[in-house]
């Protein structure tokens, strides 16, 4: 009987320490569920206030419309004869970080720059771009048909991304010696890139003939002249450079 009663006070004092124990768990457990719920609910509220992310890169359709017209442009307009019609050779360039330029005010002229600012033609140019990009440089090659036709436009596309943002284009001004519409172009603002951008189209120089007039003869220029805006008074009005053209950037 006494043992009896032994293994019946144990078998009390046990039942006891585990009910204690569950009240204690119960206890506990509330405290962490709240604390839960309230991390899930901060997350959510995070989610939900969250920026969407900026785009890593865009593609613009580009237009240009020619302004170089007589009206515009009156002193010795190159529109004798059929031959030398007045015309922009096709569009070349690429989108670019800061280690590359297709063109730059006081540098001098690649050789494929000079070309195509004497021939109209794209090629070494787009050599020199194709390297430009194999190196990292550069992203795309962009080119366009030439026009010939004032009275039309001609499109192309080109490519950006947020480690070549700004796009570089250039197109003879045809007849000349050496001069060149050309932009260079920031197509990012606040972190993303824009949706649309107009740029008046200026003419250059490219410092590789000294030829003053739009059918100069041939007269190379040695050594090469520094890449410059072109302040021949054909291009000036009222003392001020006017602009050649105008590209247009659209978001695609």
């Amino acid at each position: 009987m006494k043992l009896s009663a032994n293994l019946l006070a144990l078998a009390i004092v046990a039942s006891l320490g585990l009910a204690a124990c569950q009240k204690q768990a119960d206890q506990t457990m509330p405290a962490a569920s709240s604390d839960a719920m309230a991390s899930d609910a901060m997350a959510t509220d995070a989610s939900a206030n969250a920026m969407p992310a900026m785009p890593t890169s865009a593609k613009y359709t580009v237009v240009f419309t020619p302004r170089w017209t007589k009206a515009n442009f009156p002193l010795e307009y190159p529109d004798t004869s059929f031959i030398h019609k007045p015309h922009f050779s096709g569009w070349i360039g690429t989108a670019h970080n800061d280690n590359y330029h297709v063109f730059a005010e006081g540098t001098m002229p690649t050789p494929g720059l000079e070309h195509l600012s004497e021939m109209g033609e794209h090629d070494p140019l787009n050599t020199e771009i194709n390297t430009a990009i194999a190196a990292g440089n550069g992203l795309a090659l962009s080119e366009s048909d030439p026009l010939k036709d004032f009275s039309q436009t001609v499109s192309f596309e080109v490519s950006v991304d947020n480690a070549h943002p700004s796009a570089a284009l250039v197109a003879m001004i045809a007849p000349s010696p050496d001069w060149f519409a050309g932009v260079d172009v920031n197509l990012m603002d606040n972190g993303g890139f824009v949706a649309s951008k107009s740029v008046d189209v200026m003419a250059w120089d490219s410092g590789g003939d000294d030829g003053n007039t739009y059918f100069a003869d041939d007269l190379d220029t040695n050594p090469k002249k520094p890449t410059a805006p072109n302040t021949s008074k054909h291009f000036l009005k009222d003392g001020k450079a006017m602009p050649v053209g105008t590209l247009v950037f659209t978001r695609m």
